[in-house]
């Protein structure tokens, strides 16, 4: 990674650590600015790529015709991509500024492996996904999550009066973020945790469980959850029953807001070698290279087959992802080759290809936390990687 002088580190601050061109350098130094608890600390050893150059080679569509998957890269601000198939990372690519051994934030795919997470609890007896959100976290009681189900956190169809507005300065997006700790206190306002925010959010009167709609809030309600299910910190959980169990091998963390509770929605940063592994543990159906069932299979099974379509047509991201679905935090879809994927804001992705058991991992420090038409631009171009391959 290239080094910044002191002066320049002095000019990246809790304001603006999201913002491009400090975003480069923060994504991968996340805990120089938000508390941070440590999920797993790095074990080296990684073994080399089985195809270098393949990147380099590999041709996409681009602006003005065909260029280099490497060129593309750069073009959209990736900071590092990765290619893993049966056990075997075929490529990778970094930006220069990227050091690979170092913890990548992966934003909203944080609410995929939190979906995995409950997936283990469920599977231990520990979470019933059909009982009421009140079962876990009593506080909810007077909010809408007082009437929602674990299912409807799970799929984001919780009826919430709240808008995901990235670059919200004055409204209730910035006021979450503060309760996370990911923006700076407002003097004179009264500090609040992530639960003491989440339990004061209403509902529209439209009911739960009839329409996708994306927000961020409900994930992280669904890490307390599993956190009260468990009866243990989500970031232990994760660590014991998901990252060592799977193979993962480099250092992973979670934001974390003023009490603890942790940054579900969004707070992970992990190793990319590592969120490849955990897209071909999903394409294993939940089972580790030695065999370890992790997560359990009919878990997965439904996760990639029982999303509501209805819900999802009706929903706020059907343009992305015409023929998709949503079911337990990931996206599915809809295409030949049954893909699914995680994805994140700023340009995180985690492909998985169903029909050739590929994995495609990307790092990226877009300026635009959302961007529509790049998203599904992004989607094409993943997807025309996985038929080349």
């Amino acid at each position: 990674m290239s080094a910044l002088s002191p002066a320049r580190r002095r000019e990246i601050t809790l304001d603006n650590w999201r913002v491009h061109p400090n975003s480069p350098w923060s994504f991968q130094n996340v805990a120089e600015f938000v508390p941070t608890a440590r999920i797993a600390e790095p074990l080296g050893g990684e073994p080399p790529v089985t195809t270098p150059g393949l990147i380099a080679r590999l041709q996409v569509a681009g602006d003005g015709g065909r260029v280099s998957l490497s060129d593309h890269l750069a073009a959209t601000h990736a900071d590092a991509f990765v290619m893993l198939r049966n056990g075997e990372f075929l490529d990778e690519w970094h930006a220069p500024h990227v050091e690979p051994a170092r913890p990548h934030i992966i934003f909203s795919i944080s609410k995929s492996v939190t979906g995995l997470l409950a997936g283990i609890a469920a599977g231990d007896g520990s979470l019933d996904p059909d009982r009421p959100v009140l079962d876990y976290v009593p506080e909810a009681a007077g909010s809408t999550y007082a009437t929602a189900t674990v299912r409807h956190l799970l799929d984001m169809t919780v009826d919430l009066d709240f808008e995901e507005n990235y670059l919200d300065q004055d409204g209730a997006f910035n006021r979450y973020r503060r309760a996370t700790l990911w923006n700076p206190q407002r003097p004179g306002a009264a500090p609040e945790s992530l639960l003491e925010f989440l339990v004061t959010l209403r509902g529209k009167g439209a009911g739960h469980g009839r329409t996708f709609f994306y927000t961020s809030p409900n994930s992280d309600m669904l890490g307390i959850v599993v956190e009260r299910a468990t009866g243990q910190r989500l970031a232990d959980f994760m660590a014991t029953r998901l990252w060592r169990p799977m193979g993962a091998r480099g250092p992973a963390e979670i934001t974390v807001d003023r009490v603890g509770w942790a940054r579900a929605a969004g707070g992970m940063s992990v190793a990319l070698r590592d969120l490849a592994r955990m897209g071909a543990l999903v394409l294993a159906d939940g089972r580790a290279p030695d065999g370890t069932q992790v997560v359990p299979s009919r878990w997965i099974a439904d996760m990639r087959d029982n999303g509501d379509r209805q819900a999802w047509i009706d929903g706020n991201f059907y343009n992305s992802t015409p023929d998709g679905r949503y079911r337990s935090c990931w996206y599915e879809v809809g295409d030949a080759r049954r893909s699914f994927y995680a994805v994140g804001i700023h340009e995180q992705w985690l492909w998985c290809d169903r029909t050739s058991g590929l994995v495609l991992a990307k790092f990226s420090s877009r300026p635009e936390p959302s961007d529509e038409a790049r998203s599904i631009a992004e989607i094409a171009t993943l997807s025309e990687i996985a038929r080349q391959i």
